[in-house]
């Protein structure tokens, strides 16, 4: 556990702290800390003071990234770049060059387990309330933001695991969400969450509706649970908004009908390149609302995995070498993908178009000049959308891009998908295979005839949004296949990050397992950003009224000129 002493930072008071809970690899947080002050400066208008998560390697790049943040944005420093590109060998190394921002990354990237259920073993809440504290130094302006692990309320999970389980722990976790907002009274919460929330429930209880309820009235839900009085004079409570949806009255629940589905974004409206629906919640402290304006977000063109991340450079997909497998070498990947290519039997059932395709297709493969990629590699790199958002002027170069290994037999698959979602438009289903290519696995029969899983191979489209990323690309990457037929391998990290529209600086700790499940379960930055102004906006009219009222105008004038 880390010492809660280390260092202390002086307090800039024209930064809104920032407390990020359940942070991952940090993209809510990133949105947040890239946004700046209104008067066009570089200066970070928000800090986030304090960021909680507990997986060792989300926190290697939590940890990581908080150490940048301790730099001006569009100054990292150039030893940075050198870790990048192998020249510096650790992050431990690169982190002994600048000791005092170490120690402050140190003290605002926690590794611990938060856990209001009595299953869990988490920190002590005492603990948690310290940094907590300490973080926002007396601040009563501040965001609380994060999102309660997700995996028991996932639709594609519950049906994998026939429902809920009430006894499983994450299903509560975000208890201890609502508790930091009974204990702490952070002025604005943002918590994001996976649409199967709206279906899910809890022994015939709809989780969605509980949870609602106990944002609205922290201080009930945390007293009925843990005895804990909290006076309603103590604690105001919270009005709930929608960011997509305008609130009559400024309040959602001020309606007659309360539509829990205006909480649902989906991601693909706002310049996110993948249709990643969740559910995000804005809540307001009720004695801060007043008339406040609330800004919804404001919809973008649609953005195509082509121009998320065609520019980036074509690698070869590794072969695993597994017992009863080819071995990993150039000769035997192009093998592996021509083998039975001119078979006719092989493509039986198969229309004309798409064996014109595998033919032509199969004439251009070639070993890629960067064959398997790596974990940097010396490319300039610039897409077509945002160029300013991912791209970093310093960063002359391609990092978190290696393949990952696939069984040999999977790549005429891949080949085949990836033609037929050029000429058809859609990726094939498993009925849509000829025999000779359908796996050898045990449920591929219903998959065929009953449709159950039946997606199992999905390439992603060029001229589309992608598919959501979520933590699954972490386990094979059949369902994340590049389209372009002549890579025949599934996404690198580096794409799964452009299309969660991570910056291309950001890197991710950690073996490749690892990183796909960090880029996975994110919330995507650009998103984070675009919610992020929206709060800063907020925060000045709440700012601007409050000292109004307590007739401290003068006095507060300066630090609101940078707001």
């Amino acid at each position: 556990m880390q010492n809660t002493s280390i260092i202390t930072s002086s307090t800039d008071r024209t930064q809104i702290p920032v407390i990020d809970v359940f942070a991952g690899p940090g993209g809510l947080g990133e949105g947040f800390a890239s946004v700046t002050c209104s008067d066009n400066s570089f200066k970070r208008r928000f800090k986030i003071a304090l960021s909680i998560e507990k997986d060792p390697f989300a926190h290697q790049t939590l940890l990581l990234r908080t150490f940048l943040r301790q730099f001006p944005l569009n100054g990292l420093p150039d030893e940075y770049y050198d870790f990048l590109a192998g020249k510096i060998k650790s992050v431990k190394e690169l982190f002994a060059l600048y000791p005092t921002e170490f120690a402050l990354a140190q003290e605002q990237a926690w590794k611990a387990i938060l856990g209001f259920d009595r299953d869990v073993k988490g920190v002590d809440t005492s603990e948690i309330d310290e940094r907590i504290r300490k973080a926002i130094n007396g601040a009563d302006k501040w965001v609380l933001i994060g999102g309660p692990p997700c995996q028991a309320y996932s639709i594609v999970g519950r049906a994998r695991n026939k429902g809920i389980n009430p006894k499983d722990p994450r299903v509560y976790l975000y208890r201890e969400y609502y508790r930091i907002l009974a204990v702490h009274r952070p002025a604005v919460f943002v918590m994001e969450n996976v649409k199967g929330l709206l279906s899910s429930k809890v022994e015939n209880d709809h989780i969605f509706t509980q949870i609602i309820n106990d944002l609205e009235n922290p201080y009930v839900a945390y007293e009925a649970l843990d005895g804990q009085a909290l006076s309603q004079a103590e604690h105001p409570g919270y009005k709930l908004f929608s960011l997509v949806k305008p609130s009559k009255f400024g309040n959602l629940f001020g309606r007659q009908k309360l539509d829990q589905r205006d909480f649902l974004i989906e991601s693909e409206k706002f310049g996110i390149p993948q249709k990643r629906h969740r559910l995000i919640i804005l809540g307001i402290r009720n004695d801060l609302v007043r008339d406040l304006e609330i800004e919804l977000l404001q919809e973008k063109k649609a953005i195509s995995v082509r121009e998320a991340i065609g520019d980036l450079p074509a690698v070869r997909s590794q072969l695993s070498g597994k017992k009863g497998d080819v071995s990993d070498n150039d000769s035997n990947w192009v093998s592996s993908i021509l083998k039975g290519i001119n078979s006719a039997q092989l493509w039986k059932g198969v229309d004309g178009d798409t064996i014109s395709c595998i033919k032509r297709t199969s004439e251009q493969i070639i070993i890629p000049k960067y064959n398997k990629g790596s974990n940097y590699i010396d490319f300039s790199a610039r897409p077509t959308y945002n160029s300013e958002w991912y791209t970093d002027p310093k960063l002359i170069g391609v990092c978190n891009h290696e393949t990952r290994s696939h069984m040999s037999e999977d790549l005429l698959r891949y080949l085949f998908a990836a033609c037929y979602t050029q000429v058809k438009g859609r990726f094939p289903h498993l009925g849509d295979y000829p025999r000779a290519l359908l796996p050898a696995h045990k449920n591929v029969f219903e998959a065929v005839h009953l449709g159950k899983f039946s997606d199992r191979f999905c390439v992603q489209s060029w001229d589309e949004p992608s598919r959501t990323v979520t933590s699954h690309i972490s386990k094979d990457g059949h369902y994340y296949i590049h389209p372009d037929p002549t890579q025949c391998r599934s996404m690198t990290v580096r794409e799964a990050a452009r299309i969660q529209t991570f910056p291309d600086n950001y890197y991710f700790c950690g073996p490749r397992t690892a990183q796909f499940h960090q880029v996975g379960n994110a919330v995507p930055p650009f998103l984070a950003f675009q919610i992020a102004e929206i709060v800063r906006n907020l925060l000045r009219q709440i700012t601007v009224d409050s000292v109004c009222s307590t007739g401290k105008a003068k006095e507060s004038t300066a630090a609101l000129q940078s707001v």
